[in-house]
């Protein structure tokens, strides 16, 4: 804590005690120091939490849309292998496993697909068809923004 010095005028201060007054005035200072640390940090290590499965996602033009709740990822990478967020499904175990995230008696929460682009529209079609028969009605395409007109 700071303290204030008596003034060299005969010793009287602004309330005109002589002596010493405590400052009342906060340094703020390291605490934005350490604040401003603190958000490079999350700054630059918010983008490697995000990316699960690297996945060369397609181009679209279309607008984000809005989640209320925690959704079920799906990816699918270049060879065509399954992820359920970031764990690998082995081939032929994709129908049981994802049963495994529906509520019993609930609403199932809404899936979020990412396909590379590279693959065969016709295994992105069979993964949605599967999440489909599971239960899961709710699907979004994840893309990449896109300026360029189709």
């Amino acid at each position: 804590m700071g303290v204030k010095l008596a003034s060299p005028s005969g010793g009287r201060g602004r309330r005109g005690r002589g002596g010493r007054t405590p400052m009342a005035e906060i340094n703020v200072t390291p605490m934005v120091d350490v604040m401003l640390v603190l958000l490079i940090i999350f700054m630059v290590a918010a983008p490697l939490l995000a990316a699960g499965v690297p996945v060369n996602l397609p181009d679209s033009q279309a607008d984000a849309l809005p989640s209320d709740n925690e959704p079920l990822t799906v990816s699918l990478d270049e060879q065509g292998r399954i992820f359920i967020d970031e764990e690998r499904i082995p081939a032929g175990a994709f129908s049981e496993r994802v049963a495994l995230f529906l509520p019993g008696g609930g609403e199932a929460p809404p899936v979020v697909l990412r396909a590379d682009r590279g693959l065969d529209y016709g295994r992105v079609v069979a993964v949605m068809g599967a999440l489909n028969n599971a239960g899961f009605r709710q699907i979004s395409l994840v893309t990449n923004g896109s300026s360029e007109s189709p």
